[in-house]
């Protein structure tokens, strides 16, 4: 993340993208997302403290996590991978944004690895794609009347982020979920077959 100052959107502070403010560029590329980016800037110009729903599948999608879980994905995609795209907390869940496309191929990624089957206690993760519509916290989420329940963690602070695209996402949320939850490749064991300790032998 740049550590210089952005230009803010109209009301948001001027704290560059790690912050709760979203640049001028950064509101451009949400509304991009709509039909009318126009009506939705203007809306932003009047009330920047408004949260506001925006479709998913053309400028991005959404993936959607418990916020423990999403913390620690994203936790793992910078300390561990590329960093991550605009990220958003909103009523107890993790918004993290993605590559439109991303919804439909992390659930076949998902079904694929059995996430959630057989009896694995992860945390569920939903993907927002085409058809699909987000609520995004207001532009100056520090201002906003409930920071702590919608604010931004990664503000958009340009009209072409980087995203992460399906395959990142699922890297990230089997590592965060390997920290809490015993998670193998492998079909369960024979229940009546007989374990041997390895790490004894030498």
């Amino acid at each position: 993340m740049s550590s210089t100052p952005h230009e803010t959107f109209p009301g948001t502070p001027a704290t560059g993208a790690d912050a709760a403010g979203v640049t001028s560029e950064g509101a451009a590329w949400l509304a991009s997302a709509g039909t009318y980016p126009r009506s939705t800037l203007a809306l932003w110009e009047e009330h920047p403290d408004a949260p506001v729903v925006l479709p998913c599948g053309t400028a991005f999608d959404v993936v959607n996590t418990p916020a423990i879980h999403g913390r620690r994905m994203l936790d793992r995609l910078w300390d561990e991978g590329p960093g991550s795209g605009p990220v958003a907390v909103f009523r107890g869940r993790m918004l993290l944004f993605a590559t439109p496309g991303t919804a439909a191929r992390l659930s076949a990624l998902l079904d694929w690895e059995e996430w959630g089957g057989r009896g694995r206690a992860v945390p569920p993760l939903l993907c927002h794609g085409t058809g699909d519509a987000v609520t995004v916290p207001a532009l100056n989420g520090d201002r906003s009347p409930a920071p702590a329940d919608a604010r931004w963690l990664v503000a958009p602070d340009t009209r072409h982020p980087w995203l992460p695209g399906p395959e990142i996402l699922l890297w990230a949320a089997v590592r965060a979920a390997r920290s809490t939850v015993h998670i193998s490749i492998f079909p369960p064991a024979d229940q009546d077959a007989k374990v041997y300790d390895v790490s004894r032998r030498r």
